[in-house]
């Protein structure tokens, strides 16, 4: 819905829930639409733990928004 207002985002889950992100980026008509994944689970970490999540994944978010396969605005 945000890329549908202009505003480019893109999805971090854990992997258990691939298969949902999937279906509900199909469900709103960007079946490849790209997300970037993490290690499961993240409730309960520390935010030491989470700050050493973000910053292994940001690389991989900046690929993602240049994704050709993001819907453009």
């Amino acid at each position: 819905m945000l890329e549908q207002e202009g505003v480019p985002g893109i999805p971090v889950i854990t992997e258990p829930f691939r298969d949902t992100g999937r279906a509900m980026a199909e469900s709103w008509g960007s079946p490849d639409f790209p997300t970037v994944e993490t290690p499961h689970p993240i409730a309960g970490l520390g935010t030491p733990d989470l700050e050493k999540r973000a910053d292994a994944l940001v690389e991989r978010v900046i690929e993602a928004l240049l994704d050709p396969r993001r819907p453009q605005a």
